[in-house]
């Protein structure tokens, strides 16, 4: 498994825009025994050799509520690397499709990840912009081979990112007040991890109802937040944690953002010790980029103009740090609603990714 992971370390050695994940977590995240995510689904993984050297990897995954309670006979495939020879993709492509024949499935996606808080999709285009710790990076013959194997766009997303001095504080104040007084609704922001912890379980539960039309939701059990808490949660810099509570105190809306830890990972080249953690800290306090990596509004919330509370709470945050670039997390094209909730920042799309599909 070390050498599964280890892979594209050398297959993006000197790569200026890969960013590495940290080998131990990473390892961790494909035991069955550490990650709950086993609980619906099960994976195999593959290493491709040519005379003893490893030259492509790949993990076929099942998602059994994607195929059982969905009824979507679908095959995933994610944490896809290959060197430039169609050979060799046509090679760890054929193991995926050979398990989804042998589990009656009827086509095959990918690349994607477990569930939606997942990495997903190729990279198409974007090549000259850094990575982020929630997106995978690759060469750009990687779309070439799927399409020659017959592989056809099947989702795309848009990776965008705006200036944060675009954001215009007064007018999303002015906003706020009249969202909040209109719905009796206030701010939470928080200094303490241990203020947030007894809000995850319940942000969560709004994550998947807010989620759940999209055509690529698979719901996040109890243990997955469990997990999802412990190993996240307290590393994320609480402040960066915004929620709006109605009346009676009940969540209806957050958002996660995360200081951008691209540089620090490079710098610590997958492994947290002896400088790797002291990288990561440092980021967790100086960076000036941010990641919005989650935002989620109760079903009975949409469309009224929630997001404005949520936009000011991170306008008072972030103009005292200086905060420079925000970058979203990949989102559906046709995610129109998506569109509509960042249009007033002049957004740029610097990277699209596609999964690819493929009927057997």
């Amino acid at each position: 498994m070390k050498q599964f992971v280890t892979f594209p370390f050398s297959l993006y050695k000197n790569n200026k825009y890969w960013v590495p994940p940290i080998i131990k977590d990473e390892i961790a995240n494909f035991d069955k025994t550490k990650n709950p995510v086993f609980e619906h689904a099960d994976a195999r993984f593959f290493v491709a050799l040519k005379e003893g050297e490893i030259v492509g990897r790949i993990a076929a995954i099942i998602n059994h509520y994607e195929v059982n309670t969905q009824g979507l006979k679908k095959m995933r495939f994610g944490w896809f690397d290959v060197i430039d020879d169609i050979v060799v993709t046509k090679k760890l492509i054929a193991k995926v499709t050979e398990i989804a024949k042998e589990k009656k499935l009827s086509y095959v996606e990918g690349p994607v990840g477990f569930n939606n808080l997942d990495k997903t999709g190729v990279l198409i285009e974007g090549f000259d912009h850094i990575g982020t710790m929630i997106t995978w990076y690759n060469h750009p013959y990687y779309k070439d081979h799927l399409e020659e194997l017959g592989f056809v766009k099947e989702k795309e997303y848009l990776e965008n990112k705006f200036k944060f001095k675009n954001v215009d504080g007064v007018y999303f104040n002015r906003i706020s007040a009249i969202i909040k007084r209109r719905y009796s609704l206030k701010a939470l922001d928080f200094t303490k991890t241990k203020q947030v912890l007894p809000y995850v379980d319940e942000m969560f539960a709004v994550f998947n109802q807010s989620y759940a039309k999209l055509s690529t939701f698979v719901p996040i059990s109890d243990k997955q937040i469990e997990y999802f808490k412990n190993k996240y949660i307290s590393f994320i810099n609480p402040e960066y944690i915004k929620f709006v509570v109605d009346k009676d105190d009940k969540l209806v809306a957050f958002a996660i953002v995360m200081p951008s830890f691209s540089e620090a990972l490079q710098k610590a080249n997958g492994k947290l010790f002896p400088f790797g953690l002291f990288h990561l800290l440092k980021a967790r306090k100086k960076s000036k980029d941010v990641t919005f990596y989650l935002i989620g509004v109760h079903p009975d919330y949409q469309n009224k103009g929630i997001h404005a509370i949520i936009f000011d709470q991170y306008t008072k945050t972030f103009a005292p740090l200086g905060i420079d670039n925000c970058i979203r997390t990949p989102e559906l094209e046709d995610n129109e609603a998506i569109k509509l909730l960042w249009r007033d920042f002049n957004p740029t799309t610097h990277k699209r990714r596609r999964t690819y599909r493929i009927n057997l």
